[in-house]
């Protein structure tokens, strides 16, 4: 339990960290080059470690089509959009969307599968984020806003739906494969639709050209952000109850801000920070009236 917590702490701070760093490399290169460039050689180290290591054999074709939707859904649009709206809005603020995503699965899938029941404290829940959200964008609002600032809300906002939807399917669809294995092959299958859309949609760089301070923020990214995060992430799931494993949702915003704050001179005033607290206050109310309303279900089913 113990090393649980640990891998929780790991991943509560990396990823929260990987924020700023993402912030860093964007204003030099092209989000989406630098997306698919920490993804494909993060896929390769998981892969090659699990072919050539743990003798693992290749995805069956059911699998791959799994992990095909997986990473197009987790990765090429979630990690790939919210990376590029890096590049138009504040680093809190973006990470500060992403956490919403608990609130948007609950919202799909009672507006899609009517399988959610809400009760007043999940309202309150939903309340209390958009609240929160829309104190931290107040905030921002008068300080830039602009075509590019509601560019860059818009593709966060859009990075955190994939994630949700990402989320549902993942509930819904179990592969046989190893969890670690299966992130490895997510990422160099997003890797390479990324490479395409970048090199369709953005004029990219050429690689001799990137600065050794980008090239730094990568490898970063890739064993910080990729490699060490989500192995950790992974076995905090495997070891922890899912309601404390999912804490780190709670912890990247505020870490992503506060260090912002310092690395890169982005606003943050005491109306920003009271807007992120209620916000994920709201973001906690709903999954525990969530996790109540099911464990109401389990009790009166073995009744």
């Amino acid at each position: 339990m113990g090393k649980g917590y640990a891998a929780l702490a790991v991943t509560c701070v990396l990823w929260g960290t990987t924020w700023v760093a993402s912030k860093i490399g964007v204003n030099e290169i092209p989000a989406l080059q630098m997306a698919y460039i920490r993804q494909f050689i993060a896929g390769i180290c998981f892969i090659g470690f699990f072919i050539f290591y743990k003798k693992l054999p290749l995805p069956s074709a059911k699998q791959f089509r799994w992990l095909l939707v997986m990473g197009i859904l987790m990765f090429v649009f979630a990690n790939g959009l919210s990376t590029w709206s890096l590049k138009y809005i504040p680093t809190g603020l973006s990470a500060l969307i992403g956490a919403l995503y608990p609130l948007s699965v609950v919202i799909i899938e009672k507006v899609f599968f009517k399988s959610k029941q809400l009760t007043v404290l999940t309202f309150i829940g939903l309340f209390l984020g958009l609240t929160g959200v829309g104190i931290v964008f107040y905030e921002h609002a008068f300080h830039g806003l602009n075509k590019d600032f509601l560019v860059g809300l818009a593709l966060s906002v859009l990075a955190m739906l994939s994630w949700s939807v990402g989320t549902i399917f993942l509930s819904r669809n179990k592969a046989a494969i190893n969890p670690y294995y299966g992130t490895g092959w997510q990422m160099l299958i997003s890797s390479l639709i990324l490479l395409v859309i970048a090199e369709i949609t953005q004029p990219t760089v050429p690689f001799s050209t990137i600065s050794l301070k980008v090239w730094l923020v990568i490898i970063y990214l890739v064993v910080f952000g990729s490699l060490i995060s989500f192995a950790a992430f992974i076995y905090s799931m495997k070891k922890l109850p899912a309601a404390i494993a999912s804490l780190y949702a709670y912890f990247n915003p505020l870490v992503a801000m506060v260090l912002a704050s310092f690395l890169l001179n982005e606003k943050l005033t005491i109306n920003i920070l009271w807007g992120a607290i209620v916000t994920l206050i709201g973001v906690y109310l709903v999954n525990y009236s969530i996790k109540r309303g099911n464990e109401k279900l389990i009790v009166e089913a073995e009744m």
